[in-house]
């Protein structure tokens, strides 16, 4: 794994480094204004996806703040990824992450955008995917509780379906019993979550697309 310090600050991380195409991944956030730290989602994805895909390098983003209330900056930091990788990339996006790929999803590298349980606000400019692939996965049981982060179905539906009318092309993938992405991080530890395996075959299909 070669790990890459970015223009901003941030930090990014990735595995295939030198192959020709690149998925960028970008992580979640919360309310308060955190130093970033790696997605337990996204590396679960990656640790699984690299040996499938070794024309495609898996470059993780650490945003320097991961917070909602920043995105300005973790847009900033999505941008300086796809600076660093210089190539034709597939932008991964979780939870909030859904929201910064589709932010920087009008630059011409990106040909592709899926979104992990994405957080689509009804604000977000969709044009950047005016043209491009877009397709969605997210967990049936996904919900925001108190002190517990999550992404409601129904929100991220609405949010795909403004970006059809917008001019994406894609599909939404729903996942029995799925919760909010795929892992979770206990004590240094991946922890895998129900239903996680079933998230590897849309997202699979997404990367074969963007691939071919």
């Amino acid at each position: 794994m070669e790990a890459l310090r970015l223009a901003t600050g941030a930090e990014a991380r990735a595995r295939n480094p030198d192959a020709p195409l690149a998925a960028v991944l970008v992580n979640g956030g919360t309310a308060r204004r955190l130093p970033g730290t790696w997605s337990a989602t996204s590396e679960w994805l990656a640790e699984r996806l690299v040996p499938r895909f070794p024309a495609v390098a898996f470059v993780e983003v650490r945003y320097r703040v991961k917070s909602w209330h920043e995105l300005d900056s973790c847009l900033e930091d999505a941008s300086a990824a796809l600076d660093a990788v210089a190539r034709r990339a597939l932008l991964v996006g979780f939870s909030m992450g859904g929201a910064v790929a589709i932010g920087v999803s009008g630059d011409p590298r990106v040909g592709a955008v899926l979104g992990l349980a994405p957080w689509i606000p009804p604000q977000l400019p969709l044009e950047g995917l005016a043209g491009k692939r877009f397709d969605v996965v997210h967990g049936a049981w996904d919900r925001w509780f108190p002190g517990i982060p999550g992404v409601s179905p129904g929100h991220s539906r609405a949010g795909f379906e403004r970006a059809r009318a917008a001019g994406a092309e894609g599909t939404y993938t729903l996942v029995p019993r799925g919760l909010h992405g795929v892992a979770l991080r206990r004590r240094g530890r991946l922890v895998t979550l129900p239903a996680a395996g079933r998230w590897l075959a849309p997202a699979t299909a997404a990367l074969e697309r963007f691939a071919a």
